[in-house]
């Protein structure tokens, strides 16, 4: 069929229409980009090597980052602050502590954002957690929340009672074969089921290992998520990077997959709470009377996006934390002989060590301290953006800027710490040599659950060196290689025997 003339003219005057129009759009683009706030000068912290096109330093980011970031800090002749760029985004990286307390105190509200991972977006409801929330009111008001609902002195004091049942448990499970000779243990498993154990107990007030009757494959369920989510978080990720690799790669759809199980794994915990007919003492009942007076606010998602910070910010670190102290101590068997007489001198030997003992126990708390400084469980803490531009260190911060903070990097600066690669516990004796540790960040974002972590932690490692005699498993020290995460890369194995204290405490169950 043929065109008329008419017709043809029309669609010619079409093509004109949209390419003036494509034209006009070029103009404007190419006006912004000439006179626009890109071509800015700002004055930015030195950074490693040029960036490649489009990816910048991304091909740079090896694990674990925190020892690629201080090898870079290095080539720029120790650099305390660099800058990264990572595709369209601007990172910095700062190893000194007082770049550090410049950003935290003068700069503290501005550096208060969180970069918006896919992760974070996915598993922690549309940034809408404690750990991911932007700044602002919804923010304070879990911050607020979790101050005194969650972590304050009252709350964790009621819960000292699941501590230590779970303490005992752990030392039970231990004993079985170790009372008349040495046996070998492979300690992280055990680790991740104390941990979990008390965390899942606070929030929902259910056990679910190492008593004999727990679900096999609930217990498997949780540890998978849990693994799931930590491979998948942290800074190195392409994808958050360049949104359009989640087109061509799998790792949004898996971290959709793990948020889908993970999310009904959490609203069954609050529905089995829901229906039950008793009040109890968990947190998850404690969100639920909030929701009662306050439904608008307090809904399922806020409290799952609650108790989802719970068990992820709790049991991988906290596992990791007391897997590297019993790693050390077994490589220096002469501490962990002062250790024990320490608490044999103050405790004693026909009771188990409780909290109210820790504060006469200093070694012990030096010896904590140690494995923190030299294995803090977040070796860059978690990452902060600036919300507008500011200054830091004499260096222009843009606007959207991510920044990173080494202290796996700031602990083993020879400059603070003397011999920082040696594990000494003698270092605290000094007055005021905790003041740099900061394993929990600093400013207002810092963690929360500190409390709790050190009042677990400190309990479980002196209750394992009150109760047990330990050694290595052959000649060869502990290997203290990490992965990926800051983990052993192997998972630590030790001989354990138990000593005749563990009667006194267990009696019959011994």
């Amino acid at each position: 069929m043929c065109l008329s003339q008419e017709h043809i003219h029309k669609q010619k005057a079409h093509i004109m229409e949209n390419y003036h129009l494509i034209l006009s759009v070029f103009l404007i683009l190419s006006l912004k980009l000439l006179f626009g706030k890109k071509h800015i000068k700002y004055n930015l912290a030195p950074s490693p090597t040029r960036p490649l096109p489009v990816i910048g330093h991304l091909h740079l980011l090896k694990l674990p980052l925190h020892r690629t970031f201080l090898s870079l800090s290095q080539s720029l002749g120790g650099a305390p602050i660099f800058s990264l760029r990572l595709g369209n985004k601007l990172a910095y990286v700062i190893s000194s502590y007082s770049i550090v307390e410049e950003c935290f105190t003068k700069n503290d509200v501005v550096l208060a954002n969180r970069p918006k991972f896919l992760i974070s977006k996915h598993v922690e409801y549309n940034y809408t957690s404690m750990v991911s929330a932007p700044y602002g009111d919804h923010w304070r008001n879990l911050r607020r929340l979790g101050a005194i609902e969650i972590f304050s002195s009252h709350r964790l004091n009621s819960f000292l009672s699941i501590r230590k049942d779970e303490i005992r448990h752990l030392i039970l499970r231990l004993s079985k074969n170790s009372r008349q000779e040495f046996v070998k243990v492979e300690m992280r498993t055990l680790f991740v089921d104390f941990i979990l154990n008390n965390v899942m107990r606070m929030v929902a007030g259910k056990r679910f290992y190492g008593d004999g009757t727990e679900n096999d494959d609930d217990a498997r369920c949780v540890r998978q998520l849990i693994a799931d989510v930590v491979s998948s978080a942290g800074a190195g990720n392409a994808a958050d990077y360049f949104p359009i690799l989640c087109w061509v790669t799998d790792y949004e759809k898996r971290v959709k997959n793990v948020a889908f199980r993970f999310d009904v794994f959490l609203q069954g915990l609050v529905d089995e709470k829901r229906a039950g007919k008793e009040k109890g003492n968990t947190m998850i009942d404690r969100l639920l009377s909030l929701q009662e007076t306050q439904p608008d606010y307090y809904t399922d998602v806020v409290i799952k996006g609650i108790i989802v910070v719970m068990i992820l910010a709790g049991t991988d670190t906290l596992t990791g934390t007391l897997e590297w102290a019993i790693s050390n101590l077994l490589n220096h068997p002469e501490i962990l002989k002062k250790a024990k007489t320490e608490i044999d001198t103050n405790v004693g030997l026909d009771r188990l060590i409780d909290e109210p003992d820790i504060i006469n126990l200093p070694y012990l708390q030096n010896i904590m301290s140690e494995t923190l400084r030299l294995y803090p469980a977040a070796p860059t803490l978690l990452p902060h953006v600036a919300s507008k531009d500011c200054m830091v260190a004499g260096y222009d911060v843009p606007r959207g800027t991510m920044l990173l903070v080494n202290v796996w990097a700031m602990h083993r600066d020879p400059y603070i710490w003397e011999e920082p690669e040696k594990f000494k516990p003698e270092r605290f004796e000094k007055t005021g040599a905790d003041q740099k540790l900061i394993p929990f960040g600093i400013g207002r974002r810092a963690c929360p659950g500190s409390g709790l972590a050190q009042r677990l932690v400190k309990l479980a490692l002196g209750s394992l060196v009150q109760c047990f005699e330990w050694e290595r498993v052959g000649k060869e020290n502990v290997d203290m290689k990490e992965g990926s995460m800051m983990h052993q890369a192997t998972p630590m194995q030790a001989m354990c025997k138990a000593r005749p204290i563990v009667h006194n405490i267990l009696g019959a169950s011994f």
